[in-house]
Parts: structure tokens; C-alpha cells; sequence
């Protein structure tokens, strides 16, 4: 028999997504049977799942083809396939049908996490809406806040050294924040008085965030009443704050024993154990999912598409989610093994984030 040529699957000059109607549905068959199952699928399983009548031996022809686009793969001594990593997002890019929730879905999730607007603080509620949304997954669930998102009430110099003050935040719910501040050299306790009256003028109310803007403003409008060293003072209060975003963001993981279900083989549990490790290393995952933050609704990583996960071969799946005003605050979603559900697990974590917004006053 005459080798295929695997250009011929593909219309000229034209990408993945032409794949003609035979080749795309072998290779969905493989792909959704690896998702299910985690296990290869061979020639003859395919032959009887697809629409069209095709010979094992034509099956095995399109699926040379396909693993010379680098699509699928035969693993070790296995006469089945499995998709690449390069599959899989092809897969989601341009075959998976994601449909919207159904009414009955929606009302789950909005039943599972109306109980979150009852926590007595965002970590309380973020919480609750992580074990709620790992459930639902069936993976681990992470989200990526500011350590306090609360509003302000007051704010209190307290000097430890001539060049040192503890600045004591305390916020409207309650919470208390200690951080040292360096200060300018020669300022007397005079004009760390003067700093503190100024910024409790104009912090009440808004969150560290919205203080900052605030601050740099109105400092930059009031030069020439405030003494130079408590400029200097309240300066160097914006910049320790505006400093070392990572450092003001925690990172929750939730749902860790969701990933030890349903192994496979011992590859599977070093998998799984690479994962753990790789959450453990909290910097990694912050830096991950701050890539989110800037964008319009779900991402996804598949694999090594992300570094931090590619020894474990794990993908990511997150959505923004924002404060009353409408700006993003901050990230959740889900990390799994590559066959996830990518059909129901994007548009769970779209709603989630739509309704924990909702929740937070966004």
C-alpha cells in the first residue's frame, strides 16, 4: 500500500485546524479517549468508534499521518496512541465544542458557593469557593488574592529605631497588618505625626490598592503644605507598598487529594508527586497565575506551555476575578493532570469567577 503523505490531510498553505473530516475525527476519538480513560488507543478500538466505516489498517495510515504532525504519539510498548501536548491544544483550540453551562449546572455552582458571601472576610470566602470548585473539578483548585484586600480604617507610625517605624494598618473589617518601614535619615517625631494625620485623612474606606493612587496624587498637590521630611516619610510608605508585588499576594490550594484519584501507573503517581512539589514552590505558581491578570477571561496551559509544571505534565486552568469597581483583584482556577475535562472544567471556572466576583461586590 502506498504511504500517505501526511501534507495531503491538510488543505494547502492552510493550518491544523483544516485537518479533513476523516483525519479530525480519528484523531477526536483519540484524544476523547484519553481524556476518559488515560490509556492509548489502538487502530481496531478507533475503526469501530468512528462514524465512517475505515479498515484498521486505513486507521493506522491516517494515524501515521498524525504523528508525523507531531499530534499523537505511541508511548513505550504500546500499539496505541496518545496525544501530544501539541495535540491537546490543538484539541482545544480548534475541535473541543465548549458549550455553556445548563441551567441546572449554573444553579449548582451558585447554590455551592452562596455560602461564600457569608464568610466573615475575602480569605474566609476565597476559601470556601476553592473547596467548592475542586469539588466540582475534580482537581486542585488555587487562587492567587492580595494578602488583604480589605479597606482601610486607620493607619499608626511606631518608631522601633531612629531609622526604623512599625506602620500598623488596620482595616474595616477588623484585620491588623504590621510592616517595618525604613526611614529617611534626621526625621523627627514631629513629622512622623504630620504623615500619619495626612494619610489617615485619605485612606479610610479604600484598599491598599486604591490608597496608593490616592496618596501619590494628593502628595503630589500638597508639597508645598507638608513639612519635607514628612514627604519623605509618607513617601517611603508608598514605595514599600507599591514594592515587591508577589510578596503581597498568597497563594490557597485547595483539593490536593482530588489529584491522587484514578492513577494509573506508577508514572502516574511520580506525575502527581512532581505536581506537589511544584505547589509547594509557591513562587512559581504566584508568578504563573499573575500572567493571568492582565487578561479578558479564561487561560489555559497545557504541559510544558508552562515551565513550571512541564516535569509534571499538568495543565492550568484560570479566570480573573474582580472587586466592585471592576478591577481584577485577583486569579482562581484549577490544576490537573493534561486530561482534564477541558469541555466542563472551562466554562466551571468561567462562572466561578463570575460569581465569586459577584459575591466580593464586583
Amino acid at each position: 500500500m502506498a504511504h500517505h503523505d501526511p501534507i495531503h490531510l491538510i488543505a494547502p498553505r492552510a493550518g491544523l485546524a483544516q485537518l479533513n473530516e476523516r483525519s479530525r475525527d480519528i484523531f477526536r476519538q483519540i484524544v476523547e479517549s484519553y481524556l476518559a480513560t488515560g490509556e492509548p488507543v489502538g487502530s481496531r478500538n478507533i475503526s469501530r468508534l468512528i462514524a465512517m466505516p475505515l479498515s484498521p489498517a486505513s486507521v493506522r495510515n491516517v494515524m501515521a499521518d498524525l504523528e508525523q504532525l507531531g499530534l499523537i504519539y505511541a508511548p513505550h510498548t504500546s500499539a496505541g496512541r496518545l496525544p501530544t501536548e501539541l495535540g491537546l491544544r490543538f484539541f482545544v483550540d480548534a475541535l473541543m465544542q465548549v458549550g455553556d453551562l445548563n441551567e441546572a449546572e449554573r444553579q449548582s455552582i451558585q447554590s455551592q458557593l452562596t455560602s461564600v458571601g457569608e464568610a466573615h472576610s475575602v480569605e474566609a470566602a476565597l476559601d470556601q469557593a476553592l473547596t467548592r470548585l475542586s469539588g466540582l473539578t475534580r482537581a486542585a483548585a488555587v487562587v492567587l488574592t492580595p494578602k488583604s484586600n480589605a479597606r482601610l480604617k486607620h493607619i499608626e507610625f511606631v518608631r522601633l529605631e531612629p531609622e526604623k517605624a512599625l506602620v500598623i494598618l488596620v482595616g474595616e473589617d477588623g484585620q491588623v497588618e504590621n510592616r517595618v518601614l525604613t526611614l529617611p535619615p534626621g526625621v523627627p517625631s514631629s513629622a512622623i505625626t504630620e504623615a500619619g494625620n495626612f494619610l489617615n485623612a485619605r485612606i479610610r474606606g479604600r484598599t491598599l490598592a486604591e490608597a496608593r493612587l490616592e496618596l501619590e496624587t494628593a502628595l503630589a498637590e500638597a508639597r508645598a503644605e507638608l513639612d519635607q521630611l514628612a514627604q519623605k516619610v509618607i513617601s517611603a510608605g508608598i514605595a514599600s507598598w507599591s514594592g515587591g508585588e508577589n510578596e503581597d499576594r498568597q497563594l490557597i490550594v485547595r483539593g490536593h487529594a482530588n489529584l491522587l484519584e484514578d492513577l494509573h501507573a506508577l508514572e502516574d503517581l511520580e506525575r502527581v508527586r512532581l505536581l506537589f512539589d511544584d505547589l509547594e514552590t509557591k513562587r512559581g505558581v504566584i508568578d504563573l497565575l499573575g500572567r493571568a491578570e492582565t487578561a479578558e477571561g479564561v487561560r489555559i496551559f497545557i504541559g510544558s506551555e508552562n515551565k513550571l509544571f512541564s516535569l509534571s505534565g499538568s495543565s492550568t486552568i484560570i479566570s480573573p476575578y474582580r472587586d466592585a469597581a471592576g478591577h481584577i483583584v485577583g486569579v482562581l482556577g484549577v490544576i490537573g493532570p493534561t486530561r482534564l475535562n477541558y469541555a466542563r472544567v472551562i466554562p466551571t471556572v468561567d462562572y466561578a469567577a463570575r460569581i465569586v466576583s459577584r459575591l466580593l461586590g464586583g
